[in-house]
């Protein structure tokens, strides 16, 4: 009889050659259980996409009551569903005014792909910059963009036009000109290891995109629902730009993504051509009902207003020789450890004494931190305790 792991090794494709194989029998709150009710504390949250806990009971409750009435009925944007619409409503109420049209779509991935779409539809330029190891997705259009050409070159030719800035670099805003359709930027580089923004840039881009009348699009993927101390990086860094993507925490554990901007922006999809960008299951009444909850969750209790005291909190309990910096902002933190197999070691050791971390795509000397927003500072001492203690050993 063949086991669990050779079943999953032999008939699921695998992306990574040395997956943990940690078998989940159940999840919780900021704890996820194996088949032998071994409970574990996640640091991750789904890699961000859970920042509620897992099995949130009012959105499971929220779910099992839409379920009863209806999940997918039509492709996307011909009937009128309640989900869909009070969720965009809410989401144009928590942002800022020209914020106000959401289309939904499935994941991250194809939020990015629609508002390159919109951007070439609207300014009829075709170059599209982004930054030096960003990630926007792995699509054929959001690996165009990708920052990091490992993972790019085995699946060239791609989109042309794709061009890229430096982070935080002041003087390669020049390459943003008016034939540039549009920029696409994390607020916070995710992959390469939570790259917070300095030297104003974030706001020397908006400026840059405004002289060119260039489209900022934000990838608020994995900065959007909470982590940072507020809904959106847009209000942490009071920068708006013309698109905003959002995925992973929206969902609160259900696949979700959406792009949003301007009604007159968004009206460019429903003419010459019409149906100009489609798809079946964007918007699913059971994701949207799972996202509205989240996100009523997020804005009407007092979690955003904990944040910042749980950074506070890693940070002083992530004092470690070995240590050389903890990056990052809110629950959106990267432990900088300058040696790769420090950090294999970290990750391995840590599952093995029941915590739960990762690592990051494009840096292998940093380790991911980003638990549930509802994790405790008890929660946080512990974890971190363990990862100082695994540190000594090393």
């Amino acid at each position: 009889m063949s086991t669990a792991k050779e079943i999953f090794k032999k008939y699921q494709a695998q992306t990574f050659p040395y997956p943990s194989c940690l078998e989940i029998s159940s999840a919780s709150g900021c704890y996820i259980y194996d088949e032998n009710d071994e409970k574990y504390l996640d640091f991750i949250a789904g890699v961000s996409a859970v920042p509620l806990g897992h099995n949130n009971s009012k959105i499971n409750n929220a779910v099992k009551k839409q379920l009863d009435k209806y999940s997918h009925v039509m492709v996307y944007g011909e009937f009128i569903q309640k989900p869909q619409y009070y969720l965009a409503k809410l989401l144009s109420d928590c942002l800022p005014n020209k914020l106000n049209t959401t289309y939904f779509t499935n994941s991250g991935t194809e939020a990015i792909e629609g508002a390159i779409k919109l951007a070439k539809r609207i300014t009829k330029r075709s170059e599209i910059i982004s930054c030096k190891n960003s990630y926007h997705g792995s699509t054929h259009g959001t690996l165009s963009i990708m920052g990091n050409e490992e993972y790019k070159s085995n699946y060239r030719p791609l989109i042309p036009a794709c061009n890229q800035i430096k982070f935080n670099d002041i003087k390669s805003l020049k390459y943003i000109t008016n034939k540039t359709a549009a920029v696409v930027l994390e607020p916070i580089q995710g992959a390469s290891g939570f790259i917070t923004p300095k030297n104003n840039f974030l706001h020397e881009v908006r400026k840059k995109c405004d002289e060119t009348k260039t489209l900022l699009i934000f990838d608020e993927i994995q900065t959007g629902f909470g982590r940072l101390g507020k809904i959106f990086a847009v209000d942490v860094f009071s920068v708006v730009p013309d698109i905003l993507c959002i995925a992973k925490g929206m969902g609160g554990g259900m696949p979700i993504g959406a792009f949003i901007s301007s009604w007159s922006f968004m009206n460019y999809l429903t003419f010459q051509p019409k149906l100009g960008h489609i798809t079946t299951f964007g918007g699913h009444p059971i994701s949207c009902t799972a996202s509205l909850e989240t996100l009523k969750q997020i804005k009407n209790t007092s979690i955003l207003s904990t944040i910042k005291s749980k950074e506070k909190v890693f940070r002083k309990n992530l004092k470690h020789s070995k240590i050389k910096e903890v990056r990052g902002m809110g629950l959106m933190l990267a432990i900088e450890l300058g040696c790769s197999k420090i950090c294999k070691k970290l990750v391995d050791k840590a599952l093995n004494k029941k915590l739960i971390l990762f690592y990051f795509l494009f840096s292998d000397t940093a380790v991911r931190i980003s638990p549930p927003l509802i994790i405790s500072e008890e929660e946080i001492v512990e974890g971190c305790n363990i990862i100082t203690s695994i540190l000594d050993e090393i």
